[in-house]
């Protein structure tokens, strides 16, 4: 009997009548049925706003960054489940990892941005705080907020657990409840990680949802503060896009769409250097990782004329190494397309590239699937096609054949190479082959008004690349034009997408109040424990430290130059410094820093652990022999990492904010110093 899917809304598992039936890519024979009952959208979105946002919100950015990680490592103990499942959609157990463990590496990665970037509390501040006003008295700022709306995310096929948990995990961050919908050939695999995410018992009611099927009046129903994320086709992306109810509300919709992505052998490459071979390898590595169902996979090889007939024969013995069939059978090296509609949409678009291209490898050379029943499942060939003319043949530039096919087309001179990638439109990626600096300089600026990405491969980044088709965690996803105009992914910056950026003016004071940072002229709170004497939970954003002074002597800087081994004439000569700007000797700033800290450290053991960092550093004005500096230092941001060390005592961090001033009260350096800051013992 074949199992029924159902879709996971207001917290319960609905679906019992099985609809359309789902088959695996490898042999035909059916996996799943989708469910014919259609979930009611008004429910799920109340849902999400009544019970999974106050959840969500309930937690701070700190603390959802810490349920992101245990759910990361929950599914790691459970991938095997996830690999099993994958095999029907034809992936071979590297495919998998790219979704599996490209999936939980991609919530590894939130939790740890969340745990190290943002702060306790739901608000954050992008400041700095600017001046408005001549005294002080009045400033502004930018602070960022849970938008209090749903995200809705619809997902391609190609990967059906990577694509749900990439958009899941900065929407979660953000404070923002899920609605996932994935592509129906693959939903089985969605279903199933839901299935384990459910199981955990980690997430929030509410934090997320599986539509199986349609999406129906959903889209209906969002609001202004909802967001819209897609993956598909660029056909779909621009019928969404323009929603009614999307464009009457202002809804915020991110696409990121399939590309006609290139790849340059750049002229300055011969056949008898290294990056010559990468550039075939990656070719056919992109052609056959996920059988080419990749939207940042190389669509368009872009050749020097005069190394076609060489990158054509590299390619052709490199594809016909590559063993095809059954992914459970060992040493297959390329599986199925996902279904067998897609089969037939690939078929149909290589019949439109081969009237104005010939083909170099396909089907005739060899195909022959291995395993039981494959000759009922969704096998494509590697299909390489060439087209010597590609600037006249249109096709090539705008219909994309979804699997195992790439077309190398030959260019002469770099601007033509330009040329013929512009003619993608814009894309996903890009990636030019090089071993000259001065190519890829030129190159690139031009390059990267229509690419999302570009990836510079050469032999030394070769060592460590993850490749042309490899989206990460910590840079941007997505690309202008066709590839949807749109951005995932990009470590802080897709959090940011599901936070609502507001504009704040008021007083120094205010401001502190309302970003919970200490904005430089508000008031301050002195007292006479020192502020390095209190224990986290004691210290209050704005607690404050005047220090006593110390007026700079030759002997110092002497000492110091001593010391640190840094003996420039503009703290050691007297002629040659009467000769420049400041027209005299001055003190090493690294002095001021370390002179500072001396004016403001508590010596004795106390709850401040560590120092380990300084930032925003600036030497505003020289201190000249006989200045006398102060410093100021005040608690200005704090976080709360939830986290005790080997022997259990909590703590967190403190960002210090510096101020140094000379005699007449002038700035002399400004700095933050963070530092690791001990909690209360707990009492046994």
């Amino acid at each position: 009997m074949t199992t029924v899917l159902q879709s996971f809304v207001a917290g319960r598992w609905v679906g019992q009548e099985a609809a359309q039936t789902l088959r695996s890519a490898v042999n035909g024979r059916p996996v799943a049925a989708t469910h014919a009952e259609r979930p009611d959208f008004s429910e799920a979105l109340a849902f999400a706003r009544r019970t999974g946002l106050p959840a969500l919100l309930a937690l701070d950015f700190q603390q959802r960054a810490a349920l992101l990680k245990a759910l990361a490592k929950y599914l790691t103990q459970h991938k095997e489940a996830l690999y099993a499942i994958s095999a029907h959609t034809g992936a071979t157990r590297s495919d998998s990892w790219i979704d599996v463990e490209g999936g939980t590496g991609t919530l590894f990665a939130y939790a740890s941005i969340g745990s190290n970037e943002l702060p306790s509390g739901n608000l954050l501040h992008e400041g700095p705080a600017i001046p408005l006003g001549k005294q002080g008295h009045f400033a502004g700022t930018h602070i960022l907020v849970p938008r209090g709306g749903v995200a809705v995310h619809i997902n391609a096929f190609n990967f059906p657990i990577w694509g749900l948990l990439e958009k899941f995990a900065p929407s979660f961050l953000a404070g923002m409840p899920c609605i996932g919908k994935p592509a129906t050939a693959t939903s089985y695999v969605t279903e199933a990680l839901m299935r384990l995410m459910d199981r955990s018992g980690l997430l929030p009611a509410g934090a997320l949802q599986l539509v199986i099927g349609s999406t129906g009046d959903l889209l209906d129903r969002l609001e202004g503060a909802d967001m819209v994320t897609f993956t598909g086709s660029a056909d779909t992306a621009a019928k969404l896009r323009v929603h009614p109810n999307l464009i009457r509300h202002s809804v915020p919709f991110n696409a990121e769409a399939d590309s006609l992505n290139c790849a340059v052998l750049a002229p300055d490459v011969t056949p008898d250097d290294e990056e010559f071979q990468l550039f075939v390898k990656e070719v056919a590595r992109e052609m056959t990782v996920k059988a080419g169902q990749k939207c940042t996979a190389i669509r368009r090889a872009i050749v020097p004329r005069g190394m076609v007939d060489a990158v054509a024969q590299a390619l052709r013995e490199r594809l016909r190494k590559t063993t095809i069939g059954d992914p459970a059978l060992e040493g297959v090296r390329m599986g199925a397309l996902a279904s067998h509609d897609q089969l037939h949409d690939v078929r149909a678009q290589v019949e439109k590239l081969l009237q104005g291209a010939e083909l170099v490898y396909g089907e005739r050379d060899g195909f022959n699937p291995q395993g039981e029943g494959v000759s009922e499942g969704a096998f494509f060939a590697p299909t390489l096609l060439l087209s010597r003319n590609p600037l006249s043949h249109d096709a090539v530039h705008d219909v994309e054949a979804f699997g195992p096919v790439s077309t190398l087309m030959p260019y002469d001179g770099l601007d033509e190479a330009l040329q013929l990638a512009a003619r993608g439109r814009g894309s996903l990626v890009g990636t030019l082959v090089t071993k000259d600096p001065a190519t890829a300089a030129r190159f690139i600026p031009v390059a990267a008004a229509l690419h999302g990405r570009l990836l510079v491969l050469d032999a030394e980044a070769a060592k460590e690349s993850t490749g042309h088709g490899s989206p990460l965690p910590p840079l941007k996803h997505g690309g202008p034009g066709r590839a949807g105009g749109g951005e995932e992914l990009g470590g802080l910056r897709a959090v940011k997408h599901g936070l609502q950026r507001a504009a704040v003016q008021g007083s120094p004071t205010m401001l502190m109040a309302v970003t919970g940072e200490y904005v430089r002229g508000a008031k301050v709170h002195e007292s006479e424990v020192h502020p390095f004497r209190r224990h986290f939970e004691d210290l209050r954003i704005g607690d404050s430290l005047l220090t006593h002074r110390r007026t700079v002597t030759d002997a110092d800087i002497v000492a110091f130059g001593g010391i640190s081994g840094d003996f420039f004439y503009m703290h050691f000569d007297d002629i040659a410094a009467k000769e420049t700007a400041f027209g005299q000797r001055i003190a090493h700033g690294y002095f001021v820093l370390s002179a500072a800290a001396g004016l403001f450290v508590s010596p004795a053991p106390g709850p401040v652990l560590a120092n380990y960092g300084l930032d925003t550093l600036r030497f505003v004005k020289p201190v000249a022999i006989g200045d006398t500096i102060q410093a100021r230092l005040t608690a200005k941001r704090k976080i709360d990492r939830n986290k005790v060390d080997a022997k259990g005592q909590g703590q967190g961090v403190v960002a210090w904010d510096v101020q140094v001033t000379n005699q007449h009260g002038e700035m002399v350096a400004s700095y933050d110093i963070l530092t690791l800051v001990a909690k209360r013992p707990v009492s046994t």
